[in-house]
């Protein structure tokens, strides 16, 4: 399911394409499918088809379409600090982009039916938080996943504010689904379609993590990263004036004129006539301004450079002990 809008190159031109489609309308949105590349979710030999919107399956590994996929997550009006239920989390695709918005006081639980998809994703978001650049520009709230069918799960678990379950839905289940929301709760699903079945036919039922408190510990790091996002944010407006950039003057484009050479028939003779431009007479002085400005013209632009991450950068130059550093980079590689 999917093919609604044209394959991009990278992860910015899909993002690009969603957006023209209008299948991704909000920014909150658009920032979290462009900081997780979906190409990192796919196994290495079918990367070559990330950016299509397009529906991948191998084996008990599947993602949907990316249109599906930005559809969702707009139905869903995510927003800081709400609990968010992904029922079928898979490859955990989704459920990272949830956690970029809901932020680090946000719920983000997952059940899977398969246990070697739980194991994936779980390598995945482990890849995501080591290795992405985009993690320390957000708050992030971790996703935890775990095994189990979504029809099994135990009726002492909490409520959540959003639900999102991608496997298909029978009518006849369409209550369960709305008793695991809170009263104004969001649920998205399909319905009327073939429900999932456990691997082994037993019925167990699934219990989620608990909503535990945060510990000091990790609530100190979340101050501390935040107090020095704000400290770079005010060091870029200060060494950027007011923040605004001069608009660049617009170079008058200028055309160069050329006469033209007429051949005129008349009665089987021939006559070469020129028919020259009303200011031909400038035509000289036209041709050498517009070298003159080619002179001045800046050489071409060179690829941009990769983009400096700032948080880490002002971590690393901190006097504080390498442990702690790397403690506030959540031990990140990169």
């Amino acid at each position: 399911m999917g093919g609604a809008v044209s394959a991009g190159e990278d992860n910015d031109e899909l993002i690009d394409n969603l957006k023209e489609a209008q299948y991704i309308r909000t920014e909150l949105v658009e920032q979290a499918f462009r900081a997780v590349d979906r190409a990192d979710y796919y196994l290495e030999e079918f990367k070559e088809n990330a950016y299509k919107d397009l529906a991948w399956k191998h084996g008990n590994i599947h993602l949907s379409a990316p249109c599906i996929y930005s559809e969702v997550m707009e139905a869903l009006d995510l927003q800081p600090g709400l609990s968010f239920l992904n029922l079928g989390s898979g490859t955990g695709y989704l459920s990272s982009m949830v956690g970029l918005i809901l932020g680090p006081f946000g719920v983000n639980h997952g059940v899977e039916l398969h246990s070697d998809v739980i194991e994936y994703a779980k390598q995945k978001l482990d890849f995501f938080i080591r290795t992405s650049d985009s993690f320390d520009k957000f708050d992030f709230c971790e996703p935890s996943f775990v095994i189990g069918n979504c029809l099994e799960i135990s009726p002492d678990c909490s409520q959540y504010d959003r639900v999102y379950c991608g496997a298909g839905v029978q009518k006849e289940h369409e209550e369960y689904m709305k008793s695991l929301l809170k009263v104004g709760g969001i649920l998205v699903m399909p319905l009327e379609e073939k429900p999932c079945h456990s691997e082994t036919g037993k019925s167990r039922l699934v219990q989620l993590p608990p909503l535990a408190v945060r510990s000091l510990q990790d609530l100190a790091r979340i101050a501390i990263r935040g107090t020095i996002k704000k400290v770079i944010r005010q060091e870029t407006v200060s060494s950027s004036g007011n923040g605004l950039k001069s608009t660049p003057g617009v170079k008058r484009r200028r055309v160069r004129r050329r006469r033209m050479e007429t051949i005129v028939f008349l009665d089987k003779e021939v006559f070469a006539s020129r028919i020259s431009s009303p200011s031909d007479d400038n035509s000289c002085e036209d041709l050498e301004e517009e070298s003159r400005e080619e002179d001045r013209a800046p050489p071409p632009e060179a690829k941009p450079a990769p983009p400096v991450n700032f948080l880490r950068e002002k971590v690393l130059s901190l006097p504080l002990p390498d442990p702690l550093k790397y403690y506030l980079l959540y031990y990140r590689e990169k």
